[in-house]
Order: structure tokens, then C-alpha cells, then sequence
């Protein structure tokens, strides 16, 4: 697996990664990530990347998922 690049945000870090003919772009939190894998061939090239992981909508969307992630994990571990 090859790292393309790393990028850290305040609310998460990302790391991009080219595997099997795959780009992998990787959200991570202490706790948590998600990764979305996309097929180098439905993309024309890393510049599409960077365009998704410039779209604040997107963005909102991850952090989202995050936020019900901790919730759902939160609510589980309370029986622990």
C-alpha cells in the first residue's frame, strides 16, 4: 500500500493511499476512521481526490458520521 499523501485538519487527519487500483482516502479520529475506497478507474486522477476532500459539504458529511459513530459506541459500551 502506498501513501499518496497526508493531510491533518483540525477536526480529523486524512491519508490518501493507492492500493490494488484502488485510492483509498482514510478519515481518522483518536477513536474511529472510515474509509472510502474508489477505483482509479471511476476517476480521471488525484486531482479528483483533492476535489473531494475540498468539498466542505463532503467534509460536514464525514464529520457527521463521526459524531453518530461516537454515539452509537457510547450507547453500547454504557452496558460494559
Amino acid at each position: 500500500m502506498k501513501v499518496i499523501k497526508t493531510i491533518p485538519l483540525d477536526d480529523f487527519n486524512i491519508t490518501i493511499f493507492y492500493w490494488n487500483q484502488k485510492y483509498l482516502i482514510k478519515f481518522e479520529i483518536p477513536d474511529f476512521e472510515q474509509t472510502y475506497k474508489i477505483s482509479e478507474l471511476d476517476i480521471s486522477g488525484e486531482a479528483d481526490l483533492d476535489a473531494i476532500i475540498a468539498d466542505k459539504q463532503f467534509l460536514e458529511e464525514v464529520n457527521n458520521q463521526f459524531i453518530h459513530m461516537q454515539s452509537a459506541f457510547r450507547r453500547v459500551a454504557e452496558g460494559f
